[in-house]
């Protein structure tokens, strides 16, 4: 079976894992953010020694590819991309919501992820289980916490790192489940199995194209558009004045 490293960093804590013979043997967790991105390298490189194990014996790479956090997910995906340059390794990109579904208790039947994307709404998607294995029912998106929870059958479990910012649209209703907060966040282990399902059904990403699922851009990108937006629209008041005063 290959051999597998899988890389979280969609959310506020990051882990790593090694996968031999389609088991993790061994997780690191760590913070993610541009301090902490210099230590993922290291992490790897004594995973890989305590294993005896060689880049150039890596055969994928499965990587949570988003939404969640920009800079965690272009610090992951960069990574990964470069290790695939670098090494040959097949890149799997692992869906963060499917991800955190795992997380979901044994008894949960449907599951809303609920990651903050401010302005009141959320980066979110839904999932059904059929027996062993989460079906998704509304793919990753940008909605409100209120009109999801409106779609979804009853009981329903909510879990995600944004709900204590939204916990205001949640409905007094017993059926609606709020999963306890040390399953909010992401892990390799889970990357790690489903990544290889994926890598079981041959659906492997190009490192040359491969980018984050951001859903929505980043809110410098947008500001920045928005500016360009307001000056080029001055200019073109400037200019259509200058053109009224000379006819």
């Amino acid at each position: 079976m290959p051999r597998a490293l899988a890389i979280e960093t969609s959310g506020r804590i990051g882990s790593i894992a090694l996968v031999e013979d389609g088991a993790v043997v061994s997780e690191q967790v760590f913070q993610h953010g541009l301090q902490h991105a210099a230590k993922i390298i290291p992490i790897i490189d004594e995973l890989c020694r305590s294993h005896r194990v060689s880049p150039s014996q890596i055969d994928h790479l499965y990587i949570s590819a988003g939404p969640g956090s920009f800079t965690g997910l272009r610090i992951g995906i960069t990574l990964c991309k470069t290790l695939s340059f670098a090494t040959g390794a097949k890149i799997v990109a692992v869906p963060s919501l499917r991800v955190l579904a795992e997380n979901a208790p044994r008894d949960a039947s449907d599951v809303i992820i609920v990651l903050d994307a401010k302005r009141d709404q959320i980066f979110t998607g839904r999932y059904h289980r059929d027996r062993e294995d989460w079906r998704e029912v509304e793919s990753p998106r940008l909605d409100t916490l209120a009109k999801m929870i409106e779609r979804s059958p009853r009981p329903v479990h909510l879990l995600g790192e944004g709900i204590p910012i939204h916990r205001k649209f949640i409905p007094d209703d017993p059926a609606i489940i709020i999963v306890p907060e040390d399953a909010w966040r992401a892990r390799a282990h889970a990357v790690a199995k489903i990544g290889a399902s994926m890598a079981a059904h041959g659906l492997f990403a190009d490192p040359f194209t491969l980018t984050p699922i951001y859903i929505r851009q980043p809110e410098a990108q947008e500001k920045w558009e928005a500016a360009r937006a307001t000056a080029q629209a001055a200019s073109e008041q400037m200019h259509q004045r200058a053109d009224d005063h000379s006819d």
